[in-house]
């Protein structure tokens, strides 16, 4: 049965993330006031043809961790839905 895996991935904490630095400075000259901090990250969706979602789990968890995210200074987290 098919389903969708939604995989975001986020800098682990303690990380420096220059990319949510510079969203940050770009909202605030915008005249956006009380933002604190950005985080940015990234959020990908793949169609998979999987049986049940155990087996989908395992082979999305050996996706990120060779490609979609790196592991080092990266998090990910999997949702799935029936599609």
């Amino acid at each position: 049965m098919p389903m969708k895996a939604k995989i975001k991935i986020t800098l682990k904490n303690g990380v420096l993330d220059p990319q949510g630095k510079a969203i940050e400075h770009a909202l605030s000259g915008l005249g956006f006031d009380g933002v604190n901090e950005v985080r940015q990250g990234k959020y990908i969706e793949l169609d998979l043809d999987h049986d049940d979602e155990a087996s989908a789990r395992k082979a999305v968890d050996r996706m990120c961790e060779k490609l979609l995210a790196n592991t080092v200074i990266e998090n990910y987290d999997i949702e799935f839905e029936l599609s």
